[in-house]
């Protein structure tokens, strides 16, 4: 009876052993690559959200990169990636080799994209041109203003029946510093929610009426998501914001 007891912690020791070898070797569920500047006004966000995305990519069973700037990037490069993050990157100091395996990327629908607050800063910055292609993909916008400082707004989701809305209230507060545009993009993409101006805290007169914050271009064969909040690191801490990158993380690696 002994033998036997010892015969059978053995085995189970073995199988849980095994087990916990498959679990450490198993392959992930799909790549990410993320891009961020270094430094900046945007450090203290950027940090938070390597922290935040790191666990979630521990505990899902996927991986994350890390890039700071577009020189990596290339056709073959992106092979490797189902999900591309623009975590805190603008759109216009991308090479042209960089810019044409990103285009490709989207419209050949060959991973989903996140973009966070900085992809729609779209004109003519450090002398490089706006990138027409950039503008038409987030609508057709150039970007006119910013709320230094930030403010907090009223955020209505309009699409509740989108699955990176899933367990979100139909309204809740948040902040950051909102962009203003030439012109609302919404006659060319979904928008998906959208804030209230005149709940501004603190108010500003820095305002373009109808006010988009996130939105999906439909007419791009790759699933993607524009989300403005991007620029707070205690964005990480509300409820509300985590669950919608966790939401759309999945939803827009999906094929």
């Amino acid at each position: 009876m002994k033998n036997f007891k010892i015969h059978l912690l053995i085995t189970l020791l073995i199988i849980c052993g095994l087990t916990y070898a498959t679990a450490q070797t198993s392959k992930p569920r799909f790549k990410a690559i993320a891009i961020a500047e270094t430094g900046g006004g945007h450090a203290l966000f950027d940090a938070a959200a390597k922290v935040w995305l790191n666990k979630l990519a521990a505990d899902s069973n996927f991986t994350i990169d890390y890039i700071t700037n577009t020189q990596p990037i290339t056709k073959e490069y992106l092979k490797q990636y189902q999900l591309f993050i623009q975590l805190d990157y603008p759109p216009y100091p991308w090479g042209k080799e960089a810019q044409e395996a990103f285009q490709e990327y989207l419209e050949q629908g060959k991973g989903g994209w996140i973009g966070f607050h900085h992809p729609t800063l779209l004109g003519v910055f450090d002398g490089y041109p706006m990138w027409q292609w950039y503008s038409k993909f987030m609508g057709g916008i150039e970007f006119k203003n910013t709320i230094h400082g930030g403010t907090t707004a009223l955020l209505t989701i309009e699409d509740r029946k989108h699955p990176i809305m899933a367990g979100l209230p139909a309204t809740f507060t948040t902040r950051d510093e909102w962009y203003t545009y030439n012109k609302s993009p919404r006659p060319n993409v979904h928008v998906l929610a959208s804030i209230d101006e005149n709940t501004f805290v603190p108010d500003t007169t820095i305002k373009m009426g109808d006010h988009p914050v996130i939105w999906t271009n439909e007419h791009m064969k790759a699933k993607n998501i524009y989300i403005a909040m991007g620029h707070f690191p205690e964005l990480f801490q509300d409820e509300a914001y985590t669950r919608l990158l966790r939401n759309t993380i999945f939803w827009a690696v999906k094929r």
